[in-house]
């Protein structure tokens, strides 16, 4: 049994103090009582408590209890957080909470008792409370028999709780999968029946529940749960169109879907490696042809990165994690068709379009290898390998990202006596890929200079041609 002693460390007691001289209820509430009854590591440096106590007594008693800083965010829902040496904590009022149809934002009430505000949270696992001072366990709706069952389970009937609020039909499927629990019957039915509900959400909270499904080990079974329960129609519909559609049965012995699911749980739980790993083959079921009775995706890739920046802006996602899932989509095949006679600047090519993605672009590629042919892994997998001690020679000895021409543009009117032009650029580009591909040195200006005139002599007819055209 946890006890308070093992989830307040120091300087937290002087809080519990506080409170309970003032004649306070204080009760450890959420995810840290949950994790501590089922044996799991407790982050014991951000707690959240309930208690009888208005926002006004909150802040008077955290002033008390010593806190670093006070912050009042929350304050109209009833919460007040402090901070006390790196410990976070949040302290919010017992609540009653109404909510309207097809609203997203719930009208708070404070509530005058602790059955009162466990009642009205979502999960019976997430619905127990821990007196600081006695160390006794509230549990009304026996959430400590359904952690022992491995069940998350509505606290009441699941239909109101859903309508309470949408998004616990998603964490629903995230508890689940963290905790590698089921879904209770009766709950599961309720999430399948008011699935449609979760278009009332924000796109920023539904992004935020699925990011850390996907994250999760087992994300894939979460995948499956979101799409077997009917809210990955309400997320992203485009996923459901890979479902049943088989590609060629000599090198994939599952459909897309089926796939997919296996490239997420092969792949690092990295969040923009895990959202590419979900979206990278999307527009494979808009891109599937059949010539000679071969199945092609012809495209897919660059169709798919263009799909994944329009799913992830739609979610709301933030920029950097849009711009490296989508590149990774773009690139996904890249990595697995290198071959031992691409040249050092092929594979310099590769690492500046990858840029700071590289290495999850191969883990990406990587985890996109599944066959029931092991020899085909393993095949891979050594073509993975060997580009990888490829790229890390090349990194040893230079820092591809930073080449460029030894010529710039002053250097280069000043070689030809012209004024600034469209014509620099060609030559600064002929100059860089010969860099790139060792034909010159990074230093070398008087090789760059010859290799200049050589391409302004094969440009001047085409230029001459464009001026005349004018």
């Amino acid at each position: 049994m946890c006890t308070p002693a093992e989830l307040l460390p120091e300087p937290a007691p002087r809080l519990r103090d506080a409170f309970v001289d003032a004649g306070r209820a204080l009760h450890l509430v959420g995810g840290s009582v949950r994790d501590c009854l089922l044996g799991r590591q407790v982050e014991t440096r951000d707690l959240d408590f309930t208690t009888d106590a208005r926002p006004p007594s909150i802040k008077r008693l955290v002033k008390r209890a010593g806190a670093d800083s006070i912050f009042t965010v929350g304050e109209k829902f009833g919460t007040i957080g402090a901070v006390f040496g790196d410990m976070l904590v949040e302290i919010t009022t017992y609540r009653s909470e109404r909510y309207r149809p097809h609203s997203r934002k719930p009208e708070v009430e404070f509530g005058d008792s602790l059955l009162g505000d466990l009642s009205r949270r979502d999960f019976t696992i997430n619905a127990m409370a821990l007196d600081v001072q006695s160390g006794e366990l509230t549990d009304p709706f026996s959430g400590r028999a359904d952690l022992d069952a491995r069940l998350v389970r509505a606290v009441g009937p699941p239909t109101e709780r859903f309508s309470e609020d949408p998004l616990r039909l998603l964490r629903a499927v995230r508890f689940a999968v963290q905790l590698e629990f089921s879904i209770e019957l009766a709950t599961a039915a309720a999430v399948r029946d008011q699935a449609a509900s979760l278009a009332d959400i924000s796109q920023e909270r539904v992004a935020q529940e699925l990011g850390k499904v996907l994250v999760a080990e087992g994300a894939s079974e979460g995948i499956r749960m979101l799409c077997d329960l009917g809210l990955m129609a309400q997320i992203i519909p485009e996923r459901l169109e890979m479902r049943g559609m088989r590609q060629d049965e000599t090198r994939h012995h599952k459909d897309v879907f089926e796939h997919t699911l296996s490239v997420i749980d092969r792949s690092p739980p990295r969040s923009a490696v895990r959202w590419a790993a979900l979206l990278h083959d999307i527009a494979k079921p808009r891109t599937r042809s059949v010539e000679a009775g071969e199945i092609h995706f012809f495209g897919h890739e660059a169709l798919g990165e263009r799909m994944t920046r329009k799913i992830l802006t739609r979610m709301r996602l933030d920029r950097q994690t849009i711009e490296r899932a989508s590149l990774l989509v773009g690139m996904h095949q890249r990595a697995n068709a290198y071959e031992p006679d691409w040249s050092d600047g092929a594979v310099r090519r590769f690492m500046r379009e990858s840029g700071d993605g590289l290495d999850d672009l191969i883990a990406l590629s990587a985890a996109d290898v599944t066959s029931r042919r092991p020899d085909r892994i393993r095949a891979a997998a050594r073509r993975v390998a060997a580009l990888e001690a490829r790229v890390a020679r090349i990194r040893a000895a230079e820092d591809v990202a930073k080449i460029t021409s030894p010529l710039d543009g002053d250097e280069l009117m000043t070689l030809f006596g012209r004024p600034p032009g469209p014509w620099i650029k060609p030559i600064k580009e002929r100059l860089l890929a010969a860099v790139i591909d060792g034909e010159i040195a990074p230093d070398d200006k008087a090789g760059a200079s010859e290799l200049a005139r050589r391409t302004m002599q094969g440009l001047e007819p085409a230029t001459a041609a464009s001026a005349a055209a004018r």
